[in-house]
């Protein structure tokens, strides 16, 4: 007798109701890699052109230029870093096709030993393996997500966050440069400064939110690691005015 009774009618309308919670992909992985990436690089500019005595519109200009510049490398990179993990997996899987092919008896040795790690033995140990290794592509399948623990890379998918990745970058480098376009000088600065730390804290909110963890702990995280890398900049650039002078 099975360890649970059947679903009942109830239990597949609820599954239907709540299978959209579970995702595979996470968008706001990417919203918030190209939008923090944005906002912070957009932030050390503005500081860095302001420590070295530049004018607003040379700030405004500045941070445009980058904003374009690095939307598009960042979803460049995005890109090109998820087809190469595509093409690693491709190559695995090639490699396994052909180790089964070569060596099917201690293929389907490591199929057994798999699954009794999942606490299968006896006959149905036996039976799984007979029923996975009859079929070469479920055999494949099973060896390249089990055994090497890869999925695979959705192109389609890849491209989406690409196009998430580079326009989460360019809204990213606009946030701390609104200021700039109704003030200018210190009162700017500070207004931007403001305005960056709110965003990354309600960031770092809505993460802990839909996701896990504390939201007051993921907000200020988020604020001093973006805070601290956009003042980094700062610092450098005020070096070199005061070496300058």
């Amino acid at each position: 007798m099975a360890q649970y009774p059947r679903p009942t009618p109830e239990d597949y309308a609820y599954h239907r109701e709540h299978q959209e919670y579970h995702k595979l992909e996470n968008p706001l992985r990417d919203l918030i890699l190209g939008g923090q990436d944005g906002l912070v690089n957009a932030l050390g500019i503005i500081l860095g052109v302001l420590a070295a005595g530049g004018s607003n519109h040379i700030l405004v200009a500045t941070v445009l230029a980058a904003s374009f510049a690095e939307s598009l490398s960042m979803g460049a990179v995005a890109y090109t870093s998820a087809m190469s993990q595509k093409d690693h997996y491709e190559a695995e899987k090639a490699k396994a096709k052909h180790e089964i092919e070569k060596y099917p008896a201690m293929e389907a040795e490591e199929v057994r030993e798999i699954f009794e790690q999942k606490g299968f033995k006896g006959k149905v140990l036996d039976e799984i393996v007979d029923t996975i290794t009859a079929d070469k592509t479920i055999w494949l399948n099973t060896m390249v997500t089990e055994e090497l623990q890869l999925q695979p890379v959705d192109t389609r998918s890849v491209l989406k966050s690409s196009v998430i990745v580079t326009i989460a970058t360019g809204i990213g480098h606009l946030i701390p440069l609104l200021p700039f376009f109704i003030t200018f000088g210190q009162s700017g600065l500070i207004a931007s400064v403001i305005v960056s730390a709110i965003t990354l804290f309600a960031v770092g909110v809505y993460q802990a939110l839909t996701l896990v963890g504390s939201w007051w702990k993921m907000g200020l995280k988020l604020v001093a690691i973006g805070l601290i890398a956009a003042f980094a900049g700062y610092l450098i650039a005020t070096l070199f005015h005061v070496s300058a002078g």
